[in-house]
């Protein structure tokens, strides 16, 4: 039998899921016990013990000095941020998807800029943005969706352009308008990628996100892992960076559970 053909169990399937996080666990754990051997004071990888006070004093400790729960306000702050900035991206990534991959006029205008404003780097904008915008909400809202919305627009437009062309034809051949065959043949078929680019979107979203929160903030999860590195708070450094991490994960799985629901044939192209 080819490997390409060998499928693993159900089990099987469980224990390499659970394979690679068990072993960096593990390799967490031996790196901790030996630092803290020869030093017990050592902050750079603290044991278990250490992580949970972390945990504990950020999320159910009220802070001394404002009397919020620190984890519980850095995430909605966060949360809130990259949720409107992802909306502004998505709706700006539908409309102009959609012209573009429609239109051929609007593709030959549009397409090129786009894909040069693709290119450049988000990052790099993020003085200017705080120059033109200020060090407020707007600013890193902005930076999100500059940093997202060219990549959804450009997956988009290609998604309605590989569209076969016998759809259109179809359309055409009942008297369907321009208008008539973008809303009720091509929009149903790219809603589907637009959840799937959005959920690989999440990762780049987050990336920016943390980047304007930790140059100019007073809240959120990136201003705190910027806050607390000039202390070595590894014991907050990593618990936040976990939760990060699980936050993004349950957002994709979101994505992807809403995806189905709203469009079940959508699982059936992809030959399941």
């Amino acid at each position: 039998m080819r490997w390409i053909n060998a499928h693993p169990g159900n089990g099987a399937r469980l224990t390499l899921v659970l394979l690679p996080f068990v072993l960096v666990l593990g390799a967490y754990m031996i790196g901790s016990a030996e630092r803290l051997a020869d030093n017990p004071n050592d902050k750079l990888l603290p044991g278990f013990a250490a992580l949970w006070d972390g945990i504990n004093r950020m999320a159910f400790t009220p802070d001394v000095r404002t009397g919020e729960y620190l984890l519980w306000s850095d995430t909605w702050a966060s949360l809130w941020r990259l949720s409107v900035g992802l909306g502004i991206a998505t709706a700006i990534a539908l409309l102009l998807g959609l012209v573009i991959g429609i239109l051929p006029y609007a593709r030959a205008a549009l397409s090129p800029f786009v894909g040069a404003i693709s290119m450049v780097p988000p990052l790099a904008l993020l003085p200017i943005l705080f120059i033109v915008m200020g060090l407020g909400e707007a600013s890193k809202i902005a930076l999100i969706v500059i940093g997202v919305a060219p990549i959804m627009v450009r997956d988009l437009a290609l998604t309605a352009i590989s569209l076969p062309r016998e759809m259109i034809v179809k359309a055409e051949t009942l008297s369907a308008s321009s208008w008539q065959i973008a809303l009720r043949v091509v929009l149903p078929q790219i809603l589907p990628r637009l959840i799937t680019t959005l959920r690989l979107q999440l990762g780049p979203a987050w990336l920016f996100l943390i980047a304007a929160e930790a140059i100019s903030s007073d809240s959120g999860l990136g201003y705190r892992i910027f806050l607390v590195r000039r202390y070595l708070s590894m014991d907050v450094i990593f618990p936040y960076v976990l939760w990060i991490t699980l936050l993004a994960i349950l957002t994709d799985i979101l994505l992807d559970r809403l995806r189905i629901a709203v469009f079940p044939w959508s699982e059936l192209e992809k030959g399941k």
